[in-house]
């Protein structure tokens, strides 16, 4: 691993802000899980279903971490690659997704109320899921950064564009088999289920595809047609 990228990781949670920025998209988790164990029917208090509320709302922030990386890029005073970038958001995602298992597993295991005859079923896929699902979202990020020079846009657009075209396929029933294809959040609902298929899994490959390696992969072209390197001096992030 060269210098480049080993910076990009360490920046990636080694600011304060990040350091924040965590606790905050943690703690969102957290009281999203609570909260549905709280008031959720027994049947409903499972494993699958609290990941699927908990991991979705933290995947609204995850995207954050890779943005930022990307303006930590621009106001870099050395010419930093794509690579080191978009490898680097893994980190915060895995860390992301790691976490909120454990909160959600610990949420289930230490709540009084009665839960579902079943509150492990597909714990295992779940697990692995969740980490797949702020993978992706982290992804989304370095990409539409990449695109987009305002980070508060960007950040906007990480919401909009996979919600809207979700809801746009969802209009026409012709469409809406597509969703699960072409969005995040219609695979996002397989994996947090637990219940995948050969068929889903090809299906959450092809999201990632998509908004992971093809976003990612066009805001590269986007800063090579710039006709030079995409960065600024500035004081370092904080």
């Amino acid at each position: 691993m060269d210098e480049t990228t080993r910076g990009a990781l360490r920046r990636s949670l080694g600011t304060r802000g990040r350091f924040w920025l965590l606790v905050g998209t943690l703690a969102a988790g957290l009281l999203a899980a609570v909260a549905l164990v709280a008031a959720a029917a027994p049947a409903d208090r499972t494993f699958a279903a609290v990941s699927d509320t908990a991991q979705s709302l933290m995947s609204v922030l995850t995207p954050l971490f890779g943005i930022l990386l990307v303006r930590d890029r621009r106001r870099a005073s050395d010419a930093v690659g794509v690579v080191p970038t978009v490898l680097a958001v893994l980190l915060p995602a895995i860390v992301v997704g790691v976490a909120g298992v454990l909160i959600c597993a610990a949420t289930v295991a230490l709540t009084p109320a009665a839960v579902a005859d079943e509150p492990w079923r597909h714990a295992g896929t779940v697990a692995v899921g969740s980490v797949l699902v702020q993978v992706v979202a982290g992804l989304v990020g370095t990409g539409l950064g990449l695109l987009l020079r305002s980070t508060v846009i960007a950040f906007l657009a990480t919401i909009v564009l996979p919600l809207g075209l979700f809801g746009l396929l969802g209009a026409v029933d012709s469409l809406r088999p597509a969703q699960p294809w072409l969005t995040p959040f219609g695979s996002v609902r397989h994996l947090l289920s637990g219940e995948m298929s050969v068929l889903r899994w090809v299906q959450w490959l092809c999201v990632l595809l998509i908004w992971g390696v093809g976003l990612n992969a066009l805001g590269a072209v986007a800063l090579r047609r710039r006709g030079r390197p995409d960065r600024a001096v500035a004081a370092p992030a904080r």
